[in-house]
C-alpha cells in the first residue's frame, strides 16, 4: 500500500478510533521539535483534552526496519517508572508517514540545566527509577546492535558493551573516511584516534546487573518539572536508541564532554561528576546491585566520547550531502565545533590518560 501524507493518515479511521478521536478531524497538530531521524507534532485531544505528541520516524541510527515498534517497546517496558511518556498508539505499516509513527503523552517541564543543582539531583532520581525497572531477558535479543536481525523489536542487548560502541564508531567513521569531502589529514587523525581507543575494551566485561538503558542522554532528552513544594521532577523522552545493558553506560554517556557540550558549553569537572554518580547511588537505593558502578562509568566516558565524535563525523558527511532528508541548524553549527582541533585535541588525552588507568 502506498504511504499516506500526514494529512491525510490523521484522517483514517484506524488512526481515530485507535486514540478515541472524533470522526471529523478538529485537531490542530503542530511542529513540536525536528532532529535527524525523526520529527515530532503536538496537539491537544479534542476530547479528553490530554496534550499529546505524534512521532514520525525519517530514519534509523541502528538500522532497523522496525524502528518505530522498536521504541515503542522500549516505552512499554518501562512505562511503570513513571519517568517516561504513556505510549498510546503506534504504526509501522506501509500507510503511515514517514517509517512509521506513534503518539505519546507530551510531558511537562524544560530542558535540563546543568548548572542547577536541584535539577541535576532530580536527573539522577529519574535514571535510577528507570534503571530499577524490572525487565525481562526473554524480550531481549542477544547480539551487538550492527549484526541483529533487522527485524526485531526486543531490546537488543550487546554481549559486551564496550566492544559493540567501538564497533559502531567504527561503522560512523567508515562514512567519513570513504568520503571525498573531508580534509585527509583529519581522516587521519580520527582513524588513529579510534585505532588506540581499542586499547580500553576490558578483558572481561564485569556488569552484575543489567537494564533498559537509553545510551542518548542530551540535555534536552530530560524535561524537569518545578513542584509546588519546591522540589523537581525528572523525566526523560527520546526513547529512539535503547538497550539491554549496563546502567555504567548510560552514566557515561550522561557526563562525557561530547554529551554536555551539545546543546551547552559546558564539560564537567570531575567533583561534578563525582556528584552525581553519588547522587544517582543513593537514589537506586539498593534496588539493584551498584557494585563497581563508579569505576565502570569512568571507563565508559572516553568510549562515549569516541561514539560522539564518529556520530559527528558521519553526520558531518551527511548534512554536506544533497539528499539529506533532515537539516537542524543547530547541529550543523555543532558539527563543526566537535571536529574542530581542539575539540579533537581533549578526547586525545582523555583517551591517553585512560589508557594510563
Amino acid at each position: 500500500m502506498k504511504e499516506l501524507s500526514i494529512s491525510d493518515y490523521i484522517g483514517t479511521e484506524k488512526y481515530r478510533r485507535a486514540l478515541g478521536l472524533p470522526e471529523d478531524c478538529t485537531e490542530e497538530y503542530r511542529v513540536l521539535a525536528q532532529g535527524e531521524y525523526n520529527i515530532n507534532y503536538s496537539f491537544t485531544h479534542p476530547v479528553s483534552g490530554r496534550q499529546l505528541v505524534l512521532r514520525v520516524n525519517c530514519g534509523s541510527q541502528m538500522h532497523l526496519s522496525r524502528q518505530i515498534e522498536y521504541e515503542a517497546n522500549a516505552l512499554k517496558q518501562i512505562g511503570a517508572s513513571g519517568r517516561t511518556p504513556v505510549l498510546h498508539y503506534v504504526d509501522g505499516t506501509d500507510i503511515a508517514p514517514g517509517n512509521g509513527v506513534l503518539v505519546m503523552d507530551m510531558l511537562p517541564g524544560k530542558a535540563l540545566d546543568y548548572t542547577d543543582r536541584l535539577q541535576m539531583k532530580g536527573a539522577a532520581e529519574c535514571l535510577a527509577d528507570i534503571h530499577s525497572t524490572y525487565i525481562d531477558e526473554a524480550g531481549t535479543v542477544r547480539g551487538n546492535p550492527e549484526t541483529v536481525p533487522d527485524s526485531t523489536v526486543n531490546l537488543i542487548a550487546p554481549e559486551t558493551s564496550m566492544k559493540a560502541i567501538l564497533e559502531e564508531c567504527e561503522q560512523m567513521l567508515k562514512v567519513y573516511m570513504e568520503s571525498p569531502l573531508p580534509e585527509e589529514s583529519r581522516k587521519a587523525r580520527l582513524r588513529a584516534l579510534l585505532d588506540s581507543a581499542w586499547s580500553l575494551i576490558p578483558e572481561k566485561e564485569d556488569a552484575p546487573y543489567r537494564c533498559c538503558i537509553n545510551t542518548e542522554l542530551n540535555s534536552t532528552n530530560f524535561l524537569a518539572e518545578e513542584l509546588k513544594d519546591g522540589g523537581c521532577y525528572v523525566r526523560l523522552v527520546d526513547w529512539e536508541k535503547p538497550l539491554y545493558g549496563d546502567p555504567a553506560q548510560d552514566l557515561g554517556h550522561f557526563l562525557a564532554p561530547t554529551t554536555t557540550f551539545w546543546k551547552t558549553d559546558i564539560i564537567f569537572d570531575q567533583e561534578t561528576t563525582d556528584g552525581f554518580i553519588q547522587d544517582y547511588t543513593e537514589a537506586a537505593g539498593g534496588r539493584f546491585n551498584t557494585e563497581g558502578l563508579k569505576e565502570r562509568t569512568l571507563a565508559f566516558i572516553p568510549v562515549t566520547c569516541l561514539r560522539g565524535l564518529t556520530w559527528c563525523a558521519m553526520a558531518w558527511v551527511q548534512y554536506h550531502q544533497a539528499d539529506k532528508m533532515l537539516i537542524n541548524e543547530s547541529t550543523r553549527i555543532k558539527l563543526d565545533q566537535y571536529l574542530s582541533d581542539m575539540f579533537i585535541a581533549d578526547i586525545e588525552q582523555r583517551v591517553k590518560t585512560a589508557q594510563r588507568g
